[in-house]
C-alpha cells in the first residue's frame, strides 16, 4: 500500500532537512529552499495489532514560502496524513499551524485528514533563550486536538531535531500508525 504524506510548515523549519535525514541522505546546515515540492519514497514497516505490514511512503515535502501557496495547492491532493511543523526557536512559525491544517483539508480532496505536531531543531534550545518549550508544544497539541476529536483522532506532539536525527524515524512511524489507525475508522 502506498501512503502519501505531505510536509507543511513555514519556510525554514527543516522540513527538507526532516526528509532528507529520514531518508538516510544526512543533515547539511545550508539553508536550500524548495521550489513548488520535493518528494521521496521510502518502505516502512507499521505494527498494527500485533501485525507488522510493509507500507511505501511517499513524503511531499511542500515549499513553506507564501509565493507558492498556488503551486502546493495540486500536491496536497490524495494525502492520507501531514507531518506539520514549526521551528522552536520562532514563534511566529507556531502561530501558522492552523493556517497549515485549514490549507491541508480545504486542498486534498479528502477533507479532514490525521496530522501530527513537530517541534523541530530542539537542538537549538540552548542556543536560543526564547525558543518555544516541550510543556508549550503539548499544551498546543492538545488545544489542537479538541478540534479533531470530532473527527476521531488526537494530534500527537513530537519534538525533533533533523540535525542530530532525535525522533526522526519515531516521527514517521507515528503518523504511520495514525493514518492506517484512522483509515480503518474510517471504512468501519
Amino acid at each position: 500500500m502506498l501512503i502519501k504524506v505531505v510536509l507543511l510548515g513555514d519556510a525554514a523549519v527543516g522540513k527538507t532537512s526532516l526528509r532528507r535525514r529520514w531518508m538516510g541522505e544526512g543533515f547539511t546546515s545550508q539553508y536550500i529552499t524548495t521550489i513548488g515540492a520535493d518528494f521521496s519514497i521510502k518502505e516502512i514497516k507499521i505494527k498494527i495489532n500485533k501485525k507488522v505490514i510493509t507500507y511505501k511512503y511517499q513524503v511531499w515535502d511542500l515549499a513553506g514560502q507564501v509565493q507558492f501557496h498556488a503551486v502546493r495547492q495540486c500536491y496536497y491532493q490524495g494525502a492520507l496524513g501531514a507531518i506539520i511543523m514549526y521551528d522552536t526557536t520562532n514563534i511566529e512559525s507556531v502561530q501558522s499551524v492552523p493556517i497549515w491544517i485549514n490549507e491541508l483539508w480545504r486542498n486534498n480532496k479528502l477533507g479532514v485528514t490525521p496530522f501530527i505536531l513537530i517541534a523541530n531543531k530542539i537542538d537549538l534550545r540552548n542556543e536560543v533563550p526564547q525558543s518555544l518549550r516541550t510543556e508549550q508544544g503539548k499544551s498546543y497539541a492538545m488545544q489542537l486536538s479538541e478540534r479533531t476529536l470530532l473527527h476521531g483522532f488526537e494530534i500527537p506532539f513530537i519534538e525533533t531535531s533533523a540535525k542530530t536525527g532525535e525522533n526522526v524515524d519515531r516521527a514517521f512511524q507515528l503518523l504511520g500508525e495514525m493514518i492506517i489507525k484512522y483509515e480503518e475508522t474510517v471504512k468501519s
